[in-house]
């Protein structure tokens, strides 16, 4: 199968999951548009990566791009907090369809963009203050060099890029601690499963079942934003994660966490990297 032939799997899937996810108790869409000053736990987590590298006022009034945003609730909260002209990416044309309609809803005017993260500066013709991507997203890209120079283009000189996602190790263990199954390194090519669920509450309907995923490890992350000319100003490692990935996770304030006494390992990473002002 072709590199395209992948992609095209996976946005079938995602056009699927799209319709579970926006009826699941997980996203709860209801319940956030009820409550205009909810901001989801995704971006809580990611503002307290990036909030140290903002200026006091955080991100109100600064421009903002949401890469891989899916059906739009971390970018609605990205505008729920201030943030100006935001702009959210992704390449599940169904996924964009409901982040329209939840947006549109919710009174906020974003500017949603159908495509390939990695050539995100070839369909957006601007720069950001702040460029944000989380929970879920690297792995279904089948590499990042073109992926961190799209975002170093996208940046305003000074601009701020934060990506905080699962935890590469976790892959290696296909998600079911504690026996390493898989590569942490990169460049092992494609993995190929079939899965009919996904990680929200809800019946099993996904009808594209099968899934491409690729290995990245934490230094081909950190390696491409640098080679693509940006500044690394934080590289962080935590003991929670933002969904239940395996059974043994408890909830905490976070999202989920290990139990108390299991081995400390991590299961998000986060990087903040900073386009140079010249």
């Amino acid at each position: 199968m072709s590199e395209a032939e992948a992609i095209a799997s996976n946005q079938a899937n995602w056009d699927d999951r799209a319709d579970i996810h926006v009826r699941s108790q997980m996203y709860d869409v209801d319940g956030f548009l009820a409550d205009s000053t909810r901001i989801s736990g995704v971006v809580r987590n990611d503002l307290s990566v990036l909030a140290p590298h903002l200026p006091e006022s955080g991100v109100t009034d600064l421009s903002l791009l949401h890469l891989q945003c899916h059906i739009g609730i971390d970018t609605v909260s990205w505008a729920r907090l201030g943030a100006a002209d935001v702009h959210g990416l992704d390449f599940s044309p169904n996924s964009l369809r409901h982040a329209t309609r939840i947006a549109g809803v919710d009174g906020h005017g974003i500017t949603w963009v159908e495509g390939d993260a990695r050539h995100a500066s070839s369909l957006i013709d601007r720069r950001f203050a702040v460029v944000v991507t989380s929970a879920g997203t690297i792995v279904w890209l089948p590499e990042l060099r073109a992926w961190a120079q799209s975002i170093h283009d996208l940046l305003e000189p000074g601009g701020i890029f934060m990506i905080r996602d699962d935890h590469p190790i976790l892959g290696a263990m296909a998600f079911e601690p504690w026996e390493i199954t898989d590569d942490y390194l990169s460049g092992g090519g494609v993995r190929t499963y079939e899965d009919s669920g996904t990680y929200t509450d809800g019946p099993r309907e996904v009808e594209h079942v099968t899934n491409h995923e690729w290995r990245h490890s934490l230094s081909e992350v950190v390696g491409s934003l640098r080679d693509a000319g940006l500044t690394i100003e934080t590289l962080a490692e935590f003991p929670h994660m933002d969904w239940p990935a395996f059974a043994e996770l408890t909830p905490c304030d976070q999202g989920w966490a290990l139990p108390e006494g299991s081995p400390r390992i991590p299961l998000t990473f986060a990087v903040v990297a900073r386009r140079p002002r010249s």
